[in-house]
């Protein structure tokens, strides 16, 4: 079936592509459902075809299949890339340990899940590994389902019952991923989570039940056969705008734009399958086959490269020549991981194609070449973490490594003690702006400040500036604990009739709760502050906030993302917080924008 080798090619480009930060592939994450369809029509295809002709299905010779064609080349770089970070940076694979042994067990969804990993909110330096969490819950299939479908198969033998029973199951899945999705909160939960992902793969399995590839023939009417290319023509349409238009922070993603995809998907899939369809072999073209067959390998290695060569912090997204690079080494590996360790292990021929291998006259070169280029890239990263180790005049502010979402907020011990020692109330702003003192002795009177850790930066600078006025910032702080911060800063007296809110930059927010925070206050001269920071939520919270203050005539915007546009110097190297200089210039456009207004 060449087209689906080109559907899963489309898939996990657009996965890449998503990870590249590629703003035309901003809903490149919805690659993975495909993935997830495709898995659930293909294995059931074949479990059907076994049950037909032997009339039984071996479980384990199933399962040894599956772990033959999947866990090898997984393995495989999951020791490269702790030996990587073994001599790179040890004390990140220390924290990655349980990501290891989770992955190893294919339950690494569930361990995300329960230790509140974040997906979308993520600071300091993601997991090279944190991709394989879709593995756990396809390979989390492999092993239940076969045993599933026999119990189906004896107990509703007729296929349309059969594929009832899986609609069932997956409408309970889809709906517990809607009633489960609470909306402006991170949604990492319904993403990882086997319960609300099932649907995808139990959709595509219903599909196999009525629609056996086995059982297609090539004979139809040109009616017929235009019909199938139109259906599935404008199936691919929509798959390829709602991987344009939808982003990781749409709140109908998690209501039924994940229900929606899969449909999608298994008219794509019921297309190409066929095969009287011309579709199928347009998207069977050699290019999109080659790339398909290795799509299990390039989605392997895919996310290790580009997190492993990200820079520590970059403002800036990745220029062309950067990406062409990163893609470079992932075809590479994966071209390698492919004809060496996964299909020699699938067909029995591992050992012999090695000892073939060993004994090629080109082998040794082509392994000093590697060891010398393994070296060169071991020692231009000690120099690059050397560097980025060097005592500082100013340190980045840690941020938490646990997930904010907005109903929980986890501070770091350590990133209030940073603050504590970097930020105290006497500190020496001699080398800051001041205004006169006679015309500022009041300016701060009935203003208040709500923000996060930025806030904290510029917390006595402003108090500088801005004699007298009431700072509340908090290390992860989120959009939704605002109206609480208001509440209890009114109930303190402290609470002025000018109102800046600075939050946004520790994930996306709910605009409904924006809206109601808005309108209780009314009464108050309110500033949105928007955001930079170098994390895919940047761009959907402006947006949010921009959209929000135009309702409101008492709202104005404060622009720091416009501001600070193409002033790297500003930021420490996370590319969030703020240098002392930084800090000074956010405090003079607050004030200055306040005097405007």
């Amino acid at each position: 079936m060449p087209g689906i080798d080109g559907l899963r090619a489309i898939s996990v480009l657009v996965v890449i592509a998503y990870h590249l930060d590629l703003k035309w592939a901003q809903g490149g994450l919805l690659g993975v459902g495909v993935f997830f369809v495709l898995s659930g029509y293909l294995i059931t295809d074949q479990l059907l075809m076994e049950w037909k002709v032997n009339h039984y299905v071996s479980i384990w010779n199933f399962w040894m299949r599956r772990f033959r064609r999947l866990l090898p080349a997984m393995l495989c770089m999951l020791i490269l890339v702790a030996m990587w970070l073994l001599t790179t940076d040890h004390e990140r694979l220390l924290s990655l340990k349980g990501d290891f042994i989770s992955s190893i067990f294919y339950v690494n969804n569930w361990y995300l899940i329960f230790h509140e990993v974040s997906y979308f909110e993520r600071f300091g330096p993601a997991s090279p590994i944190g991709h394989l969490w879709s593995l756990s819950i396809e390979e989390q299939f492999y092993v239940a389902w076969p045993i599933l479908l026999l119990l189906g198969l004896k107990f509703a033998s007729q296929r349309g019952k059969l594929m009832l029973c899986m609609l069932g199951l997956a409408f309970l899945s889809a709906m517990t991923m809607t009633l489960m999705y609470v909306p402006g909160t991170d949604p990492s939960r319904v993403y990882y989570g086997t319960d609300t992902r099932a649907f995808a793969i139990l959709i595509g399995s219903a599909l196999a039940t009525i629609w056996p590839s086995w059982k297609l023939g090539e004979k139809v009417t040109p009616a017929i056969r235009t019909s199938l290319d139109i259906i599935g023509s404008a199936g691919l349409l929509i798959l390829f705008i709602l991987i344009n238009r939808t982003n990781e922070y749409d709140e109908s993603l998690y209501q039924f734009g994940f229900l929606f995809l899969s449909i999608v998907t298994v008219v794509i899939i019921a297309v190409l399958v066929h095969p009287a369809s011309r579709l199928g072999n347009i998207l069977g073209c050699p290019p999109l086959t080659w790339l398909g067959k290795r799509s299990y390998s390039l989605y392997i290695w895919h996310y290790p490269v580009i997190i492993l060569m990200k820079p520590e912090a970059t403002i800036e997204g990745l220029g062309m020549a950067q990406i062409l690079w990163r893609l470079v080494i992932i075809v590479l590996l994966s071209v390698l991981s492919y004809e060496f360790i996964e299909e020699p292990i699938r067909r029995g021929q591992f050992r012999e194609k090695w000892r073939t291998v060993w004994h090629h006259d080109r082998f040794k070169p082509f392994v000093g070449l590697g060891l010398t280029l393994l070296v060169f890239f071991v020692a231009q990263s000690w120099i690059t973490n050397a560097a980025q180790n060097q005592p500082e005049s100013v340190q980045p502010v840690s941020i938490q490594n646990n997930v904010q979402n907005e109903n929980s907020e986890k501070t770091d011990h350590d990133q209030s003690a940073y603050f504590d020692e970097k930020h105290p109330a006497s500190e020496d702003l001699s080398n800051g702006q001041k205004d006169d003192p006679n015309s500022s002795s009041s300016t701060g009177k009935g203003i208040t400040l709500i923000g996060d850790s930025i806030t904290l930066d510029v917390d006595s600078h402003i108090k500088e500036l801005l004699p007298g006025i009431v700072v509340d910032g908090k290390v992860g702080r989120q959009m939704s604990r605002a109206q609480e911060v208001v509440d209890e800063l009114r109930a303190k007296g402290e609470l002025g009739d000018r109102i800046i809110i600075e939050l946004g930059s520790n994930g996306v927010f709910n605009k409904g709760k924006l809206r109601t925070l808005l309108d209780t206050l009314h009464d108050k001269q309110l500033y949105l502050i928007t955001t930079r920071v170098p994390r895919p939520w940047q761009d959907t919270v402006n947006e949010a906030l921009k959209d929000v203050t135009n309702d409101y005539p008492n709202v104005n915007i404060i622009d720091w993302y416009a501001a600070s546009e193409d002033k790297s110097e500003l930021f420490t190297q996370d590319g969030v917080h703020l240098t002392p200089e930084g800090a000074r210039y956010y405090a003079s456009q607050l004030v200055e924008h306040l005097m405007q207004n």
